[in-house]
């Protein structure tokens, strides 16, 4: 027997330049910070000293209202003696458009989500594995590899676009790794409160072209992560005069739409779209989820709505890679379709989110810490910028590492946002325990 072994250069070799790139972003500071807590995570009794959970968005707020749900409407589940009768015309293989009653309810919900302004159509609702896949998809849909997305609140550079308000951490891995587009931040101060303006997206429009970048389309997301702010009428009104007449696409995130718990209102791009009669609505695309407005993550739940039918039919082709299971579909449908559950789930989120925001930026101001002023979303975007060394980058790392390993809080640096003022910082406004997180940041 001749055994051959590799060494990892010449395992390397063999495989793919999608599997030994560092495309997915792993081996950054926003996943550092997860990594510190996964190694060392904080219990009040059992490891008070371990670190914090304070980067991740999940919407744990409104938990103890889903389970009693669960218990009333056994019906829900094929897993249980009511719904059992149903087990075999869910488990096998379903149309890939999902079932009717998915599609008519996530419709039903993102109207409800905006006031009922606005209507939403069931064939045009396209399931996908959570918004990491929407993204993706529509990245696949719109741009070829090499063109670029920019954004205001993110961007995608040569065939598309958006700005790094949005420009969250995750849309490096969502939309470029696989894809092969490129992102090109829009860049907005502290001085304006960060807001998008003309001005800034046709500067990082120029300056994409002028490095003969192929620009399809600007990317935002609205509530902004990590801002915690809504777009207002004007500025939206902006966005799609400025597609409109560069002639591309825009996407806009909108998975934080249930989150807002103060004025302003949130002002979805359907009803933008609505107002202006000349806009193409065919360069119109919304990226949805049940992951923040629902606090889901864990089903998986994702959705490209466009305007457009061709990316409609395209997309709804590749979501075949990434399905909603049909039990998840189920259950989600009649959840959904609850017009007490989800009427109560809406007012007592909004509630709680403004109750915690109180406490948390109330805590930070006693301790001389400022805060971007904001009405949405689960962060607070924190301004730590008087305790840089420097008004670097490498200074708000150092400061961030201090955060984190000594500290004990996994927060999110601005730089991961790529924001162009070091010493901003994302910070859950919750953790699992806040009376804890309290007493170790207030004292």
């Amino acid at each position: 027997m001749v055994v051959i072994q590799n060494n990892n250069q010449q395992g390397s070799s063999l495989l793919s330049k999608m599997a030994t790139n560092n495309g997915h972003g792993e081996e950054s500071p926003y996943f550092d910070g997860w990594k510190a807590y996964d190694s060392d995570p904080y219990h009040p009794t059992q490891n008070p000293n371990g670190v914090i959970q304070m980067g991740l968005a999940e919407n744990e707020l409104c938990f103890d209202l889903i389970p009693e749900w669960v218990v009333n409407n056994p019906k829900a589940s094929i897993c249980t003696a009511e719904g059992a009768k149903d087990f075999k015309d869910i488990a096998i293989y379903q149309d890939y458009h999902g079932l009717p009653e998915f599609r008519n309810a996530v419709a039903k919900f993102m109207g409800k989500v905006r006031g009922d302004r606005v209507r939403f159509e069931p064939d045009r609702v396209v399931m996908s594995g959570g918004a990491t896949g929407a993204h993706e998809m529509l990245a696949f849909c719109l741009a070829d590899p090499g063109d670029a997305l920019f954004g205001t609140h993110t961007i995608l550079s040569r065939n598309v676009v958006a700005n790094y308000d949005s420009y969250g951490c995750r849309f490096g891995r969502d939309l470029k790794w696989r894809t092969g587009a490129q992102l090109v931040p829009v860049v907005c101060k502290s001085s304006n409160n960060f807001k998008v303006t003309r001005a800034a997206l046709e500067t990082a429009l120029e300056g994409a072209k002028e490095a003969n970048i192929n620009v399809k389309g600007l990317l935002i997301t609205n509530p902004s992560n990590p801002l915690g702010t809504v777009l207002d009428r004007d500025t939206m009104r902006t966005l799609v005069s400025f597609i409109n007449e560069n002639n591309i696409h825009l996407v806009c995130d909108e998975i934080y739409s249930a989150t807002v718990f103060n004025q302003p209102d949130f002002i979805s791009i359907a009803e933008t779209i609505e107002e202006e009669k000349q806009c193409n609505r065919d360069l119109i695309h919304i990226v949805y989820s049940l992951s923040k407005d629902m606090g889901f993550p864990g089903f998986r739940v994702g959705i490209v709505y466009s305007y457009n039918d061709a990316v409609v039919s395209c997309a709804r082709k590749m979501s075949s890679f990434g399905l909603v299971s049909t039990q998840t579909q189920r259950l989600i449908a009649s959840m959904l379709l609850d017009d007490n559950l989800i009427q109560k789930f809406m007012s007592e989120s909004a509630k709680r989110l403004a109750k915690r925001h109180e406490l948390f930026t109330k805590g930070l101001a006693e301790v001389g810490i400022d805060s971007l002023k904001s009405n949405a979303g689960l962060f607070i975007w924190m301004d730590l910028r008087r305790m840089l060394k420097d008004p670097t980058e490498e200074a708000e790392m150092a400061l961030w590492r201090k955060i984190v390993h000594e500290v004990k809080l996994n927060v999110s640096p601005g730089s991961s946002f790529h924001c162009s003022e070091p010493g901003w910082f994302r910070v859950l406004s919750w953790p699992n325990s806040l009376t804890d997180l309290c007493s170790i940041i207030f004292g």
